[in-house]
């Protein structure tokens, strides 16, 4: 997947990443506010802008990286903050404001995926490709935060549940640092990287049925 993408296929891929991250940063900032922390309102991350949200070196270089060695965008944008001591809820808000990015990811793999299959016969064969970066890319985003590990979104939801002493471990994990983080998740990509493109092939089969073959010939 994505191994033989032209310069305008890495060009949409990465459009597409960009436009996908900022709709996935926005959403924890507006669950966050809606469940009573101004704390990312004040810091002007309310807004779809992508400029707000990205930074060049780890939402552009690094997924086109990752798209090259591991055949599977991942990128880090800049952290929505919040204040978990203002969320309704405790612990429980956290995890929604967590859930909230990657289900926007899925959503808007959804909404393309139907409307791709309603419409494939009057698309060319390069829009249909089009929309497959656009999805396949968006249902990475889902697969890969909902890992639950520091600081991925996933990690959220897990210590909403967790024991004591599972929180403790993630709380170290997460002191390791932004260098440390970003070293320990190319490294799940080098372990995993398979396994976190088959849950991504299940979720395309079920959301284009049996287009989906045709699509990722196109990719």
């Amino acid at each position: 997947m994505f191994q033989s993408l032209s310069s305008t296929g890495i060009v949409v891929a990465l459009v597409s990443l960009i436009l996908s991250v900022s709709a996935h940063e926005a959403m924890h900032g507006y669950m966050a506010h809606w469940l009573g922390d101004s704390t990312a309102e004040d810091a002007g991350r309310l807004t779809l802008n992508p400029l707000v949200h990205i930074d060049f070196y780890t939402s552009v270089l690094l997924p086109m990286i990752t798209i090259l060695l591991f055949h599977t965008p991942f990128m880090v944008a800049k952290p929505v903050p919040f204040n978990p001591s203002r969320l309704k809820f405790d612990e429980f808000g956290a995890a929604l404001v967590g859930l909230a990015g990657p289900v926007t990811n899925l959503i808007l793999a959804t909404v393309a995926s139907i409307y791709l299959r309603l419409s494939i016969n009057s698309f060319s064969t390069t829009t249909v490709g089009y929309f497959g970066i656009f999805i396949i890319i968006n249902l990475a985003i889902f697969v890969i935060n909902m890992i639950p590990m520091p600081p991925l979104d996933g990690s959220r939801v897990l210590y909403a549940f967790a024991p004591n002493v599972v929180r403790k471990i993630m709380e170290q994990i997460e002191a390791f640092g932004f260098t440390s983080i970003i070293f320990i998740f190319l490294l799940i990509f080098y372990l995993f990287s398979s396994d976190i493109a088959a849950i991504e092939n299940w979720l395309g089969h079920l959301l284009l049925g049996n287009i989906y073959p045709f699509v990722l010939y196109y990719l």
